[in-house]
Order: structure tokens, then C-alpha cells, then sequence
């Protein structure tokens, strides 16, 4: 079976956490609220089909803004005739009006933290991880941890999570912080499962936060796309998140009502809780005006990461990106061979660059090619790749051009029972998924979900490729046809 996806997985269905709703909320969308602001004002109930205003945020969409606000998609074009019916992503201040269906138990409206502090992105240039957490008497920085091959530093872990999830170190200092002390205490809290997550094996400072992010991204991606517009909470009360939130807020409320409940779950959401600590070490992270995902977002042109003449096998319809769960960023792709298993590819199946770009990170948990060039994965268009064989993978600096040779499949880093390479993209450093307003289009094929990871199809001219892990004749793909 192929998984080319993480390092690490863990499930990510059953009850997701939660606590009572807070029936409160904002006055239709405008800035971040104050921190002073207690309590917080409550919705009104709409009548059916009322227009309400709205801002767009950054990363929005017109599907996704649908689902939260219970209307259609093409009730929101009738409402707002100034959007063009080719539109992916809104442009961040847009004002909006947005026709509502009300729901009940709308939880709180208060904006914890912008989406470009959660995200491993153009926020963080500058923020040297190591550095700070040296300049703490906290714990963090004696602690070790051996992971991915190599002892590692506390500092260094932190890195580590948050470059494979895409996750900000601050956010992750954070966390750690605020449920550890990490950062203040010499000593670490003398329980297990130091952020609450409560996984045999998986008790240490270390799988804790691996877990957290894996759960934060969960949170994260699917409110973005407009999947995940109600959990159930630790209590097993239902939150449904106020229509007006954005991304970042909506995880850390999911992230919470994994652990939390009542009066600890409110105060952790609220202003005094997480973001308080947050602001406390990092400063106010709605000073920082960053655009993370711009209005009218498109793709560059792609190849197929294989050889155009050559015909390899779809074994992974949209699935993760990195972890389990959301995002759905990622694709699969196996070279023909005649055995079955892991092995490194034939020398003439090597997975190719599937636009210019500049080889940033090379390492057994994964390539990223960068296509603005800049060196920074932070920053514009990045792919990156998985499973590919440390023997003849690209080095960090190679300057390739589309269609040159990047590696060969392998079962290499992740988890794979199978060779393959692993692809996905992100902008910003967010991932961007696969089936989306912005498709991961290779060579003209389109990706599709299937009814759950890994499964789906790709489609071109009426051709239809369905993903499959066995490599069977359907699941045949060539980036010249039709």
C-alpha cells in the first residue's frame, strides 16, 4: 500500500474536541477585536437570506465562505455582481455581502491570531528559533530529543515541526509555553502528555507538539476550505465557529476542545488565554499587516513531475500534504516497474522539476523547490517533494529548469510501503489543496477528491485517471495525452 505522505500520522476522525458554545459575536466582520472587549457582543438572528456585510480575509473563497454562512455560492455572485465567475481567492478588505441562513450556537466571534502568524510563512523572516529560545530560562532550551535520524535541540525540534507542518515556531513556542512553561519554568511539568493529547507512545515534549500541529492544521485547513464548519467539543457539545472567523482562530478554538472544556476552554480562546502569552513573548501579531494568500491567487504553469514521454501510475488521489488530515495538498506518482515494494526507481524513471526554481531543502523528510527563487520557503510558490532517494536527489542550491532531473522515487523519509514520489504545493508556506479554486494542475490533468484520501481522480479532455495503490491499468497517467 502507498502512503506518501509524513512522518507521522495519527487519526484525526472520531470526536473532535469542544465545549459549550459561546452564543457570542462581532458586529458584521471589520478588524481583530480589542483584548479589552468583555464581554463580547452577541449575533442577532437573521432572516433567510438576509445579506450581512462582510470583509474578505485572506485566503478566502467563494465555497468555503458558502459553507460557513450556510448560503450558496451562487447566492453570494447575486449578491455581489463585482466578482468575476473566474475568481479563486478574494482580495483581503474586499467588503462583501454575503446572504445568511442562521444557525444556532454560533461560537465566539473573538480573532485570536492572524492567519499569517499561523502559518510558516513571510511573517517569520527574521525570527531565528535558537536564538530566542537561548534568551529564555526556560526548559525548552535543554531540551533533547532524538527525531528523524538526529539528536536535536528544543529549539530545534520546534524548527523541525514547524517546517514539515508549516506551522510557526512563535505559535508553537507559544503552546508550549502557555499549557508547559517552556519558556519561563526550569523544569517541565512532571505529567505526560505535556499539551494534553493523550497517546499511548506519544507522552514526550517532542510527539506532543507533532501532534498539536497535525491537530492545528487540521483545524486550519478545513475551516479554510469550508469542510469543517462544526466539531464536537471534549464534553461532547457542539461548536459550531462564527461565520466571520478566520482560519487561524477557528484551529486554535478545534486545537483546544481536544483538551479543554467549560471555563478553561473559554479562557484559552478568549482574550486572556493563548493569545495573551502569545503577545506577552511575540508582540501584537495584528500589527504585522502581511498578506499571506492575495486576492485572484493562480498557479504557474506545471509539468507532470515525470518525463512527458513516459507513462507512470496515479497511486495517490488528494491527501495530505504533510501528517494526516487536512490539507489535502498532496499528489502521488509511481514509476513502472515490475516488482512491487521499495526500491529506488529504474535510472530512466527520475521524478523531474515541474517548473524553474531554486532547491532550497534537501533532506530525507523532504525537497522544496522554490520558484521565486528568492531562497526562502517562506516566501511565493514553493513544491515539495517526498520520497525521493538521498543517492542523485538535487543538492540545496541547484538551479533547475522545468523538466530536469530532481531524484528518483523511493520509499525514502515518511512513510511508504511503496515507490513513489510525493508532491504538493504552498504559497506563502500554505498549503495549498489539490482539488481547490486554484486545481494542482500538471500538464493539463486536473485532480479531483475521492470520498477520502488518497482515492479520486485526475482528468484532461475528457480523459479520467483514477487513483489507485496498486498501479492497475486505470491509474495510468502520461503527461503527453491526450
Amino acid at each position: 500500500m502507498l502512503l506518501g505522505s509524513a512522518l507521522f500520522f495519527f487519526s484525526s476522525c472520531s470526536q473532535a474536541a469542544s465545549l459549550p458554545t459561546v452564543n457570542t459575536s462581532l458586529p458584521p466582520n471589520s478588524s481583530p477585536p480589542s483584548q479589552a472587549q468583555t464581554p463580547l457582543p452577541t449575533r442577532r438572528t437573521y432572516e433567510p437570506g438576509e445579506w450581512v456585510d462582510y470583509t474578505a480575509q485572506t485566503g478566502d473563497t467563494l465555497p468555503a465562505l458558502a459553507a460557513r454562512f450556510n448560503t450558496t455560492v451562487e447566492e453570494i455572485f447575486k449578491a455581489n455582481p463585482q466578482i468575476p465567475r473566474e475568481a479563486t481567492t478574494m482580495p483581503p478588505g474586499m467588503p462583501m455581502k454575503i446572504p445568511i441562513y442562521f444557525l444556532a450556537l454560533w461560537a465566539s466571534p473573538f480573532q485570536i491570531i492572524p492567519d499569517h502568524a499561523f502559518v510558516y510563512g513571510p511573517a517569520l523572516i527574521g525570527f531565528n528559533t535558537s536564538a530566542y529560545v537561548e534568551s529564555q530560562p526556560g526548559w525548552l532550551k535543554n531540551y533533547r530529543v532524538y527525531a528523524s535520524g538526529k539528536w536535536r535541540s528544543g529549539a530545534e525540534m520546534v524548527d523541525f515541526v514547524a517546517i514539515n507542518y508549516s506551522v510557526s515556531p512563535r505559535l508553537l513556542l507559544a503552546l508550549l509555553e502557555y499549557q508547559g512553561g517552556a519558556l519561563t519554568k526550569p523544569e517541565p511539568p512532571r505529567k505526560k502528555n505535556l499539551l494534553g493529547f493523550t497517546r499511548r507512545y506519544w507522552e514526550n515534549p517532542y510527539l506532543q507538539t507533532v501532534i498539536a500541529a497535525n491537530t492545528l492544521n487540521n483545524g486550519y485547513y478545513g475551516w479554510r476550505i469550508g469542510n469543517m464548519t462544526e466539531f464536537e467539543g471534549l464534553d461532547k457539545t457542539l461548536i459550531r465557529p462564527d461565520p466571520w472567523q478566520n482560519a487561524a482562530s477557528v484551529s486554535l478554538q478545534y486545537y483546544f476542545s481536544w483538551m479543554l472544556a467549560g471555563e478553561e476552554y473559554s479562557r484559552a480562546i478568549g482574550p486572556q488565554g493563548l493569545i495573551a502569552t502569545y503577545e506577552n513573548f511575540f508582540g501584537n501579531p495584528w500589527n504585522d499587516s502581511t498578506v499571506l494568500i492575495p486576492g485572484s491567487l493562480q498557479q504557474p504553469e506545471f509539468q507532470i513531475p515525470f518525463q512527458l514521454d513516459q507513462t507512470w501510475y496515479l497511486t495517490g488521489g488528494p491527501h495530505t500534504g504533510w501528517g494526516g488530515g487536512e490539507p489535502f495538498a498532496a499528489l502521488d506518482f509511481a514509476p513502472p516497474s515490475d516488482k512491487s515494494g521499495c526500491f529506488i526507481a529504474e535510472q530512466k524513471y527520475f521524478s523531474v522539476a515541474v517548473n524553474d526554481g531554486l532547491v532550497v531543502r534537501s533532506t530525507i523528510d523532504g525537497l522544496a523547490l522554490d520558484l521565486d527563487k528568492d531562497g526562502d520557503e517562506r516566501t511565493g510558490w514553493v513544491v515539495f517533494y517526498l520520497h525521493l532517494a538521498a543517492k542523485q536527489r538535487a543538492p540545496v542550491g541547484a538551479e533547475l529548469k522545468t523538466g530536469e532531473m530532481i531524484g528518483y522515487p523511493s520509499c525514502e523519509g515518511g512513510h511508504s510501503t511503496g515507490t513513489h514520489v510525493h508532491i504538493a504545493r504552498k504559497y506563502n508556506g500554505e498549503w495549498i489543496n489539490a482539488d481547490s479554486v486554484i486545481p494542482f494542475k500538471v500538464s493539463g490533468w486536473v485532480p479531483h477528491n475521492g470520498i477520502a484520501a488518497y482515492l479520486g481522480t485526475m482528468t484532461k479532455q475528457g480523459a479520467v485517471v483514477t487513483a489507485s495503490e496498486y498501479g492497475e491499468y486505470f491509474t495510468s497517467i502520461s503527461g503527453s495525452y491526450p
